[in-house]
This record gives C-alpha cells, structure tokens and sequence, in this order.
C-alpha cells in the first residue's frame, strides 16, 4: 500500500483506501526518526480529511518524542515560511488540485529545504515497512503546541513589493473553494486593490468547480466575471494556493510562461549589470530564456519538478525561478513558489506601469505553444527510444535528456517526458508559427500513440 502513496515529490493518496490515519500516524512517527528532530511544523488545507489525518500524524511525532507546532489551515507556501521562519522541518496535509477524495503529504526539512524522493521519501517508507522507527526510545512524549504564523507570514509576503506603489486595480479572484480564499483577505487588506471574490468559502467538496485552474473549463467563469466586473486581470489559484493562473482584462487566459517572462524582466531591469541568475524548466516557453538573456541576466535550465528547481536555486544562488505549471520561485521566499507572492508582483507591475496585462504581455507573443498533451502508453522507455531514433534522422540542432527527450530545430522543439506517477507521456511542442505548430504537433501525437 505504501508504493501507491509514496510519489517522487510527497505522499498523495485516496483518503480510507490507501491514506489512512494509521499511516498518517507511523509516517509521523517515520519522520521523526529519520530527522531526528525535536519539533515539526503541521499545517493543513481545508479538505474534509484533514483534520483526522493531521491529528494521527501528530499522534505519531509527539510519541517519537517530538513537538508537533500546529499552525492550522494555511496554504501550502505559508508552511514552506513557517518552517524558514521557525528553521524547522514542516509537512502539509494537502492533494493540492486532485479531486476530495484525494489528500496527501508535502515534506521539507529546516528552512524549507524539500524532501522527495532520493533525499528522504524512500527512507521514511522503509522506515515504515521495517517498523525501524522503534529502535528509537522516545524519553519522553511530546507536545501539540498550536501557533499563529499568518500575521508573519502576511508582512513577510508584503515585502515582495512597495505597498505605496499599488494602485486601485479591480482583481477578480477564484479560489476555487480552496486555502486562497482564506489567505488572499488577509494579504489585501487595507491595500488600494479591491478583490472580486469567487468561491472563497472553504470546502474541501469543492462544490463549484474542482480546484484545478491548470484545466481551463475551470477558468470559464473567472473569464466571465473579470469581463463583467470590468476587472484589470483575474487570478485562479489551485486548492493550497502554491499555483496560480491569469486572466487578461479581456478574458483571456494567460499563458504560464507569458507571466514568467514579465516578471523577469521586472526583476533583472530593476538589477541592471548584475547578471542574476534565473531558472526555468526545460518545457518553458523558449521566451522565457530569450526574455532572461535580453534584460541581462544568466538563463540556467532544469528538469521539471519543484525539488530539483529548488536544489538547483540553493546551490546558483539563483535570485527566481519559473515552471510551465505555474510555479513561481523566490529565492527571499526561501526558495519556495508562491502564488500569493506571485499575485502581489503582477499587481505591482500593472500599477506601475499604467497599462493593461495584455499590452504589457504583447512583448512575449513571438512563439506559438501547444497544451500540454498526455498521452497513455503501454511502454514509456521503448516509446521515448523510437521516437529519439526518428528525429535523430532530421538532423536537429541538439538533443537533450536532461528530462525525456527534447529535441530542438531551428523553428520548433519538442520535449516528451514519463509521468513520475502514472503510465504517461506529457508532450509539450513550440514553433515560430501557428501552422508549424499543429503539424508538429499532429506528427507526433501520432507516433506516440502508434501501436507498439
């Protein structure tokens, strides 16, 4: 039952089928004994479960001999601050943007360094299955102490940005029934922006919509709202509010990679002849390093998940780094992505330059970039191998495996990557034109779904 929870980045499973209290409770326990630590931070989302999994997840840390400081329902980025703030290792209880029944883990050690899979995740399983956790002789049990840290955490994300700076924008925003609807009035309150809320009510049924804004057909009816309420942007955050999605003044979705670029071209003009490092994933639109190399600053690659952006944040003293999921890294945030610090930045951008997202976002039209597609497979490895074989044929200008394949041409590229969790190949495709595009992308749908 474990193999099914433990993931490459946390631990994520249905909740009285393979997460359990009774696992929650020796993950606990597992935790402690592998960091050996005196006290960990706790917070929560505001799904049904978890309460009763958090409470058995303390049970466990406090008869390991260690504190559990429970700071309550937060979003997820405010834990990653607790646990900087605090230098203390931390969890979340949360399945981010996965449906209710799901719940799930998220791990990091002091100072919001994560936990996945090779630093932490597989040993605290074996620890598990071995039961090695009561080798360890508590001498004496523990103690829940509960702590408020949203106050710290509001002026900590305020500092992101001048205040006085702000004008009176409109915002819509959708919460999606999740922890942003909780957090987003705390930091807005008393600025000149005013908030057009949807669903902020905490419910972890998600009576609305699911809490995944990464699906469009959950955007519909922000799109809606900011064209009604004449708004000069929308956002969508996912269920513990680490992700977040734009929308333009006119409706119109906003491509991840679009903001990415905005902000840093903020940054690095702000920091002239500083050649500052910034990161991007290998799937990013390629306007986001064109973007990083035009405003000064020095474009370093990574593959895609937030331990390894991270990892690589910590050692290049990176000062941001971005995703094409919608994952926006601060270094002063603890290396941690943020959605709420995210929204104050845009915020700040379009206030001070008095113009609309989109004219702000006509810059970074040059390329034309499809969804990313996923596609089942019976055998990834042989997959990825065919299809490396055909496009070696073409002659392309680099083939990297840094992640999957990606294969770059002078007017197009393609990475296809393998699921970490399920049995899929997530291809991702950009050309200098709309009908490069669509070819391409046809191709190589088709050879990926090919008999094998």
């Amino acid at each position: 039952m474990l193999s099914e929870i433990f993931k490459a980045y946390d631990v994520r499973g249905i909740y009285g089928q393979n997460l359990t209290e009774e696992v929650a409770y020796k993950i606990g326990r597992a935790f402690v004994y592998f960091l050996r630590c005196k006290d960990v931070v706790v917070g929560t989302d505001m799904r049904i479960s978890s309460p009763k999994l958090s409470r058995a997840f303390m049970k466990g840390v406090t008869e390991q001999g260690a504190d559990a400081i429970f700071i309550g329902e937060v979003c997820t980025d405010a834990v990653y601050f607790a646990s900087g703030f605090l230098g203390k290792p931390a969890v979340m209880f949360t399945a981010s943007h996965n449906p209710k029944q799901y719940n799930g883990i998220k791990f990091c050690k002091n100072n919001a360094i994560p936990i996945n899979e090779d630093t932490g995740l597989r040993k605290i399983r074996q620890i598990i299955e071995k039961d090695e956790y009561k080798k360890m002789n508590a001498k004496n049990v523990g103690k829940i102490v509960k702590k408020n840290v949203i106050h710290d955490y509001v002026r900590h994300v305020r500092k992101f940005v001048s205040v006085k700076k702000l004008r009176r924008l409109k915002i819509a925003v959708d919460a999606g029934n999740g922890m942003a609807g909780k957090i987003i009035p705390l930091v807005y309150k008393n600025l000149p922006v005013k908030i057009i809320p949807l669903y902020f009510k905490l419910d972890g049924n998600f009576p609305n919509h699911p809490a995944d804004p990464s699906k469009f057909e959950n955007l519909a009816e922000l799109q809606k709202y900011v064209e009604e309420k004449n708004c000069d942007f929308g956002v969508a955050f996912d269920g513990d509010a680490d992700r977040i999605f734009f929308v333009d003044e006119k409706g119109n979705t906003v491509n991840s990679s679009f903001i990415s670029s905005l902000i840093i071209k903020g940054i690095l003009t702000k920091n002239k002849n500083r050649k500052l490092k910034i990161i991007y994933n290998l799937v990013c639109s390629r306007i986001v390093p064109d973007t990083i190399k035009l405003y000064g600053g020095k474009a370093i690659i990574e593959r895609v998940g937030h331990s390894f952006i991270k990892e690589t944040m910590r050692k290049t003293k990176s000062l941001f780094a971005c995703e094409h999921s919608a994952h926006y890294y601060y270094k002063d945030n603890y290396r941690a992505d943020s959605g709420i610090i995210t929204s104050l930045i845009v915020s700040e951008i379009v206030s001070k330059k008095n113009k609309s997202l989109s004219m702000l976002l006509n810059e970074f039209r040059k390329y034309h970039t499809i969804e990313e597609a996923s596609v089942q497979v019976n055998d990834k490895i042989s997959k990825l191998k065919g299809i490396e074989t055909i496009y070696k044929r073409q002659n392309p200008k680099k083939i990297s495996k840094l992640d999957g394949i990606t294969v770059e041409f002078d007017d197009w590229w393609f990475n296809i990557r393998p699921s970490n969790t399920e049995p899929l190949l997530r291809l991702n495709l950009e050309a200098n034109s709309q009908k490069l595009m669509i070819e391409k992308r046809e191709e190589l749908l088709n050879l990926i779904t090919a008999p094998q």
